[in-house]
């Protein structure tokens, strides 16, 4: 049938999705690394030039369609604003010896195990390879620590020490 000959109050009306919201608290500065910005950039392309597109193309009456392109506008608009509001950190040049925004810190803990942590923006934090907000507990800890120093974590089940192993930054 003709959309012609349907009535506005026939199609199905998807409900407006609350506002994807940043993990930012208020009056915090969203920092990115430069390939933390690279990736959010590819993937706004992805989502706008090839995703949306396709969305876009189906058929009026597909309700999943409909809300598979709500939630990806809703994802594109939340990119755009971060990009837009993004400072993009650059690695400080010269001896990595001391922990800032960008770095790879690899610290033993209590139990003798070591670990390697980087510290990235809010949108790029990567549990699985260790990729920590600075907002986070770890990332403020280790801020401005260099090598050698033991600081102090306060963890669920109390204050634990980490030692500094290393220190490194991705050019």
């Amino acid at each position: 049938m003709s959309r012609a000959f349907v009535r506005e109050s026939d199609v199905p009306q998807l409900p407006e999705l609350p506002p994807q919201i940043s993990p930012l608290p208020p009056g915090a500065k969203n920092y990115l690394t430069p390939a933390g910005e690279a990736r959010l950039k590819a993937e706004l392309g992805k989502l706008h030039d090839v995703e949306r597109p396709r969305l876009v193309a189906a058929p009026a009456d597909d309700i999943d369609a409909k809300r598979e392109l709500q939630v990806l506008d809703q994802r594109i608009r939340y990119l755009r604003e971060s990009l837009r509001t993004a400072e993009v950190v650059t690695p400080t040049e010269g001896p990595a010896d001391i922990v800032r925004f960008g770095a790879t810190v690899t610290v033993r803990e209590p139990e003798g195990t070591e670990t390697a942590y980087r510290i990235v923006g809010v949108d790029e934090i990567d549990l699985d390879r260790n990729w920590v907000s600075w907002l986070s507990p770890i990332a403020r800890a280790l801020m401005n620590a260099r090598v050698g120093d033991r600081v102090p974590l306060k963890a669920p089940r109390g204050v634990k020490e980490l030692e500094v192993l290393r220190i490194s930054y991705e050019p």
